[in-house]
């Protein structure tokens, strides 16, 4: 790729990606659609401008870290310690009612095969939290209560999401199960997250010490960003198996630490608020990316929409999909039902996270280009759905 078509292309998403937020904000309509909505007239689905490439994914990559990071910062620690048994709730309930009822779908209704239903599984699994907290920030509702179950929700939900995958990954490619490769990853998965808060409290700690008695400007924004590219490429040598390492470098391990990493920042407020300053400039560039690239990933073009068979099978596991997140939510106790109906709808968005999981299945023959596009299908309107739902909905929250 050519520096110069790169730089052309990093133009319109940025310039498209400002201008159709700005007018789907100024319509009521949150910006973060504006942003899905430039990659999709940008990508195929579109004018066919820019394709998906591994510069763009890396951008996109450190867009949503940032954004993640950024919510470390301003989490309010008791409310999520608080909501760590409901969030509990609501990711293992949302993980397992889609995965076994789209495995007992694929087989019983569609005479579709195991590797092929446990793949479909997998991919209405997923939680692409980066769409909701987008959501939750635009209408100033990030530091609610119904905020912290969702992140709590959706870490563990990530972790149990790239264990599903190796998981039917092996059984998928190889047509065995192999526990070794499962067991591995789900213990480096969870000696990570033992590790995280510990490190993140003696990296938070340097860095404040540091920025006193530098000479140079720029320190906090440097290091940050400097601490991500190492921790995404620690979490890379994991080893997980290599088709998955982007994959669970980048959703469950590298993100996740930086949700820690800004709670440990949090020590010292003139501190915590020159991080902020510092680095709120560098998260408004790069977030939108990540947006964009959702939407750029997104084919229309594969769905047939006059096919019975594509609508069958899509209205089926797309109602899989939205009430196997959604009825997770009514398992907890919250103040009035439409607290529940917030939690279940904030877990919807399948974002980029479904979209892996289906490129990884179509790119290693495991399902046909049906099954493929009533996946897209069930991505793109969990995706473009939610945030219209929980933008009307938060104005009857109940206190």
């Amino acid at each position: 790729m050519d520096t110069h078509n790169f730089f052309l292309m990093l133009f319109l998403i940025l310039v498209s990606a400002r201008i159709l937020g700005e007018l789907f904000a100024k319509v009521g309509i949150p910006s973060v659609l504006g942003e899905l909505s430039a990659g999709i007239l940008l990508g195929v689905s579109g004018f066919g401008l820019i394709e998906v490439n591994d510069v763009l994914k890396v951008l996109a990559e450190i867009g949503i870290i940032l954004l993640l990071f950024e919510v470390g910062l301003e989490t309010d620690i008791k409310r999520l310690k608080k909501a760590g048994s409901k969030a509990i709730v609501v990711a293992i309930f949302g993980v397992v009612f889609p995965f076994i009822t789209s495995i007992l779908a694929g087989i019983y209704l569609f005479d579709l095969s195991m590797p092929v239903s446990l793949f479909i599984g997998g991919t209405l699994t997923a939680t692409s939290i980066g769409i909701t907290l987008r959501v939750l920030r635009d209408i100033h509702k990030e530091q609610s209560g119904i905020a912290q179950i969702v992140i709590g929700a959706a870490v563990i939900d990530d972790i149990i999401g790239v264990i599903i995958l190796v998981f039917v990954y092996d059984f998928a490619v190889k047509q065995e199960i192999s526990l070794t490769n499962t067991l591995n990853v789900t213990a480096f998965i969870f000696l990570f997250l033992l590790l995280a808060p510990a490190a993140a409290n003696l990296l938070s700690v340097i860095i404040r010490k540091f920025d006193y008695h530098k000479n140079v400007s720029g320190f906090i924004p440097t290091i940050i960003i400097s601490l991500i590219l190492l921790f995404s490429y620690l979490s890379h040598l994991s080893g997980a198996p290599e088709i998955l390492g982007a994959f669970a470098a980048g959703i469950a391990l590298s993100r996740r630490f930086f949700l820690p990493f800004g709670l440990g920042l949090r020590k010292s407020a003139k501190f915590l608020q020159k991080v902020k300053t510092s680095m709120t400039p560098i998260i408004q560039l790069f977030t939108p990316i990540f947006f964009v690239m959702v939407g750029l990933s997104m084919n229309v073009k594969v769905i047939d929409f006059s096919s019975p068979d594509f609508w069958y099978m899509g209205v089926i596991f797309l109602a899989i999909a939205i009430f196997g997140k959604y009825i997770g939510a009514f398992c907890i106790t919250q103040n009035c039902s439409t607290n529940n109906m917030l939690i279940g709808i904030s877990m919807i968005p399948r974002g980029e996270v479904g979209l892996i999981f289906a490129e990884i299945g179509r790119s290693n023959g495991i399902l046909n280009n049906e099954v493929y596009a009533v996946l897209i299908f069930v991505i793109i309107i969990t995706t473009v759905l939610p945030p219209f739902l929980l933008k009307w909905l938060f104005k009857f929250e109940c206190a």
